[in-house]
């Protein structure tokens, strides 16, 4: 199992401050977490699309071309392009950029997005939400394969036997995000593609399906047996009430920030707790519960990654070091060596 973490460069204000760092600071910040995920070994860090006052993540692959050039061996990613308001071909460009700077450590993770700022915001129309995702993530796909591209559209215009450049090292990973829709999951196995699970609320096992449609679609069609990953909300500490207490008010920061425009009830300190449980969605908890809870859920998903969203809200930047510490030096060998046992013995 591979494991890693991703970010929205979050830049609320620390629980008991009034005010949110200055946004180079958070910058700075940023690119010490994403060096010392390189020296503890993790195997992802993925930095998430978003044009809101939350966050500072609106150019994901400009921040992760600064961090590669501060790592050697971790793998960088997108969590996600938000792929139905962006140009395929300028995507394709910038990641395979990022795939030559640093070594071809690069992947795209691409999805639909939970937000919609980007849409007015690059003159797209809503109504066209599906559309625009399908049409352009076939030309993606299509960027991937061929480098002169014949290529129709109805939303983008054509491109006609042009060449687009530069290229990759190799063929550039392109992973599907899927959220609640199970036709997503079924639309990346078709594909063939490996899909990223979001699963930040509810009980991961009502999920299961999801990963079954995925593998009985990439099998109708003809395709191998697609990797997938688990994304999940949470946070290490060493202690279990010490990971509880700091990342209760980041999280609700945020998650009460949404629920106020999408008619969510506030999240109180009991319904968070629950969420922390072995059954839970948010992983939170000690370096052991944390182990137990992403084994728990192999058992269900048989998932090849595993990601985490430490940071859902801004916390003290030296206990999230110590967090990305933790999960790359006490969780991930033990996930990594557990799963391979339990694959190992698998008929």
């Amino acid at each position: 199992m591979e494991i890693g973490i991703y970010t929205f460069v979050e830049n609320t204000p620390i629980h008991g401050n009034h005010q949110a760092l200055s946004p180079d600071v958070r910058i700075a910040h940023l690119m010490e977490e994403a060096e010392l995920a390189d020296q503890v070994g993790l195997d992802l860090f993925a930095i998430g699309e978003h044009h809101r006052p939350e966050y500072l993540s609106s150019a994901p692959s400009i921040l992760l071309s600064a961090i590669a050039a501060r790592t050697r061996q971790i793998r960088l990613s997108s969590a996600v392009t938000v792929l139905g308001s962006e140009d395929p071909v300028r995507v394709f460009q910038q990641y395979s950029t990022l795939d030559l700077i640093s070594g071809g450590r690069a992947e795209i993770m691409a999805g639909r997005g939970s937000f919609i700022e980007s849409f007015p915001l690059f003159g797209y129309d809503l109504n066209d939400y599906d559309a625009l995702f399908n049409e352009h993530l076939s030309l993606l796909l299509k960027l991937r394969e061929e480098e002169v591209v014949d290529w129709n559209g109805t939303h983008r215009s054509s491109i006609d036997g042009r060449g687009v450049y530069p290229r990759p090292n190799g063929e550039l990973p392109v992973w599907l995000a899927v959220g609640g829709t199970p036709q997503s999951a079924v639309r990346a196995g078709r594909l063939g593609l490996p899909m990223a699970l979001g699963i930040i609320g509810g009980y991961p096992a009502r999920f299961e399906h999801f990963a079954h449609l995925h593998r009985e679609a990439a099998k109708e069609a003809g395709h191998e047996r697609p990797k997938l990953s688990i994304n999940s909300h949470g946070f290490l500490a060493r202690d279990s009430r010490t990971a509880r207490d700091l990342a209760f008010p980041a999280f609700k920061t945020v998650m009460d920030t949404i629920g106020r425009e999408r008619g969510w009830p506030p999240m109180s300190r009991a319904q968070f707790d629950a969420s922390c449980e072995i059954d839970g969605a948010n992983v939170v908890g000690n370096p052991q519960e944390v182990i137990e809870k992403v084994l728990n859920q192999y058992e269900i998903f048989r998932h090849d990654r595993f990601l985490l969203q430490l940071s859902v809200g801004s916390l003290p930047h030296n206990e999230l070091l110590k967090a990305i510490e933790l999960l790359g030096t006490e969780v991930a060998p033990v996930l990594r060596r557990e799963t391979h046992s339990i694959e190992e013995s698998t008929p």
